[in-house]
């Protein structure tokens, strides 16, 4: 790479990274030197030798040229885990475009000064003759406190400090005085957080049957078996398991993490919610004990550093948590697994834009480890590649427990609105609830919104109310606001059409609330949960929910996407899917992809024991190839036909796309930017390569979020590396406009196979 300096960071945290130092590069490292090396350079008024490493280079020094010293000489030794984090960063800044500030930001694990969590203890160093004498001694002289410290540790060698000054009300000072004198010594360990205790003591944890090791089936084995012997003779290439629902993959990692474990290395497994979570750990903890943890969001600081301290140390042997627990800082990882891999969450929706697939596929080959991939209904994407030999494919086509896969029912909504059903439930539906309920047996409702959502508008003259920052509807919330979902704006619901005085001002509602209104009126008897992002906000709110469900303490679960993903509910013989279809007609191209895999995940939640199962679809489009071929859970069939599509109009995975955002405070100046940008990808296309296309500038779906103008360009190119080359060519002349003080205010982002629409 050319150029006349580097910038350095020195030493790496949280705190330093925002402050780069710029050094000169000799002639001899010209055109050598790469971003990510480790070099050492002379650092302070000492110029002391200091490890740093290389994040950009470039030919515009930041200072007077006389002024800034020489890199000393480029490190040649074997990769630390810094190492391992600066070329991570390196590779997801040039893949997936960004800083690198903030590509280093997100790799790099907890560096806060967070205050350790400290055990003290006491110890008598007196033999008993010569403890009873100070101990007299102490008495004569009136030393109360010390007397009992005496006394205590006579009849118990060791007691915590905690103890010591809690119960028997004895100050510090006092202890350090007895230390002084010989007669104890006061011990300090760290103690580290525990974000397991929450598990550890579950009755579930203690239970010698939950989460029990069963033994493999035939089709489990085999794959074990090949992936394990494929890895002893260097295999490394990535696995997908597709595997129906019920089919046991989790039994399948368990078993591939406890055979890496037995070669000496560490192990993390991605889940895509937090709700999953409790039910998937309590399954890894009763075959690894305290060898397991976890990281994600509703843990603490102190918490999320300790869990990286104990996996630096090699105090665990697995990590289990949503995608930020890609980064835990294990010395000897060898395996990652990516659970429900068709997942968007597994897209970061913040600079840089990375996808965990690729992003964990990268640090496996860092460590000489592998990625292995489940999903009942792969991405489009994981599943082409395997069929193409890049990824090894198995199947699993059994289910677990025995038993078929659930019988599924599809109602047409618009068939039963026009024979006078008005209510949210068909009646094919509320039967087969009924019988559920007199048979003791469970039930979960599925909807894909959250709440009492919806927008207000005026059936007399078709206004809808509007977000005042935003270019989107407000939302009607129980509460009597309007809320946007965007910016958080609020306003008080109104009684009349503000621009005809009509009073006909109604709400579109489809929402959790409303669902387990109804069932309170039409089956006032049932237990009733319902969990969403309302229900859902404390930090152990997932877990309640699960467990008073699990434990049979309700006859209904209500809720949206979080309660069809993962869970293993025996005695669940009924789902109900309501409002099927809303997620079909969305501006977005993986549509009929998302609907065909939350319709399969969601049936896949009935008949997992010996009981069968049955699934009602109520929909308004029962003739959409995503809702036929989910109801005959066919993912082959829907696979086929989506790619159709997908090579029709080069959407990923038959090409690859670049999403270009430009955002602005001012809609002039915005547009201006979208379209010279888009004329500079126009005069580079040929250079870059044939086959790329460009769409747009033009403004995004949401045009206008918190008052900052949205315009898009969309460029597709059956080559990922193509792309990369015009991000690259688009970023050097964005950086040199900033230079001339141009475009301040407006940002431009980056956003490679984009999971969700602008």
């Amino acid at each position: 790479m050319e150029g006349n300096y580097a910038n350095v960071i020195i030493d790496i945290s949280h705190e330093k990274v925002d402050r780069p130092f710029q050094y000169k590069i000799p002639d001899e490292l010209r055109g050598i030197l790469r971003v990510g090396a480790c070099v050492t350079v002379p650092f302070g008024a000492g110029n002391h030798l200091r490890k740093g490493y290389v994040i950009e280079i470039t030919d515009r020094a930041e200072f007077a040229p006389d002024k800034l010293k020489y890199i000393a000489f480029v490190q040649e030794k074997d990769l630390t885990a810094e190492d391992y984090y600066i070329r991570l960063a390196a590779w997801m800044k040039e893949q997936y475009g960004s800083t690198m500030i903030a590509a280093l930001k997100t790799v790099l694990p907890v560096k806060q000064k967070i205050k350790k969590l400290e055990k003290k203890s006491c110890k008598l160093l007196l033999s008993p003759e010569e403890a009873k004498v100070l101990y007299e001694d102490c008495l004569k002289k009136h030393q109360v406190a010390k007397a009992r410290v005496l006394a205590s540790l006579m009849e118990e060698e060791e007691l915590p400090v905690s103890l010591l000054t809690g119960k028997l009300h004895v100050s510090m000072p006092t202890l350090n005085s007895l230390e002084k004198q010989g007669a104890i010594q006061i011990m300090t360990e760290n103690n580290y957080r525990n974000p397991m205790e929450f598990v550890e003591d579950s009755k579930d944890a203690r239970s010698e049957s939950y989460g029990e090791k069963k033994c493999l089936s035939d089709e489990q084995s085999v794959i074990l078996n090949d992936i394990i012997s494929g890895y002893d003779e260097g295999e490394r290439r990535t696995c997908l398991i597709h595997g129906i629902t019920g089919s046991g993959k989790t039994e399948v990692y368990l078993s591939l993490i406890e055979e890496i474990v037995k070669r000496g290395k560490q192990a993390i497994v991605l889940i895509p919610e937090i709700a999953l979570t409790y039910q998937t750990v309590l399954r890894f903890y009763r075959c690894f004990g305290s060898r397991v943890s976890v990281i994600n969001s509703t843990l603490s600081k102190g918490e999320k550093y300790d869990q990286c301290e104990r996996a630096k140390k090699g105090d665990i042997d697995v990590i289990i948590g949503p995608r930020s627990a890609l980064f835990t800082p294990f010395p000897n990882l060898g395996l990652i697994i990516i659970d429900e891999e068709h997942e968007n969450t597994y897209k970061s929706e913040s600079m840089p834009k990375y996808h965990a697939r690729e992003t964990a596929i990268e640090i496996a080959s860092m460590h000489d480890g592998f990625v292995v991939l489940g999903s009942a209904t792969p991405s489009l994407e994981s599943y082409s590649r395997a069929k193409s030999g890049e990824y090894r494919l198995y199947e699993l086509t059994k289910r677990q427990a025995g038993g078929e896969l659930p019988t599924v029912y599809t109602v047409d909504l618009r068939e039963e609105l026009k024979e006078g059903n008005r209510s949210i439930f068909s009646r094919q539906l509320y039967g087969l609830m009924e019988k559920r309920l007199r048979a003791g047996e469970q039930i979960i409702l599925f909807l894909n919104r959250r709440g009492y959502a919806g927008f207000i508008s005026c059936r007399a003259c078709g206004h809808v109310m509007k977000c005042p920052h935003c270019d989107v509807s407000l939302s009607e919330h129980k509460n009597g606001k309007l809320v946007c979902h965007y910016c958080g704006h609020e306003e008080i619901s109104v009684k009349s059409c503000p621009t005809c005085g009509s009073k006909y001002m109604l709400g579109f509602r489809a929402g959790t609330q409303q669902i387990e209104e109804a069932l309170h009126k039409e089956f006032p008897e049932a237990k009733v949960l319902r969990m969403d992002a309302d229900t859902t906000r404390t930090k152990d709110s997932y877990e309640e929910i699960l467990n008073h469900f699990a434990n049979g303490e309700a006859d209904i679960l209500v809720g949206t996407q979080m309660i069809v993903k993962g869970h293993d509910f025996p005695n669940v013989t009924l789902v109900g899917i309501l409002a099927a279809d809303l997620s079909l007609h969305i501006n977005d191209y993986r549509a009929g992809e998302r609907t065909f895999q939350l319709l399969t995940q969601a049936a896949g939640r009935a008949g997992r024991s010996n009981k069968p199962g049955e699934v009602v679809i109520q929909t308004y489009d029962p003739e959409h190839y995503s809702i036929v071929h989910a109801s005959k859970q066919d993912y082959q069939a829907f696979y086929e036909e989506e790619m159709l599509y997908r090579e029709l109009l080069l959407y990923p995975p038959a090409a690859h796309m670049l999403a270009i955002l430009v955002a602005s405070p001012q809609e002039e100046a915005g547009s201006e930017l979208a379209h010279i940008i888009g004329n500079l990808i126009k005069e580079n296309a040929n250079d870059v390569g044939h086959g790329t296309y460009l769409i747009g500038p033009a403004p995004a779906s949401v045009s206008r979020v918190n008052d900052i103008y949205r315009f898009m360009l969309y460029i597709k190119n059956k080559e990922y590396s193509k792309l990369v080359d015009i991000k690259n060519i688009l970023e050097l002349y964005i950086e040199e406009r900033r230079q001339q003080e141009e475009w301040r205010k407006e940002v431009v982002q980056f956003d490679f196979d984009p999971m969700n629409s602008y």
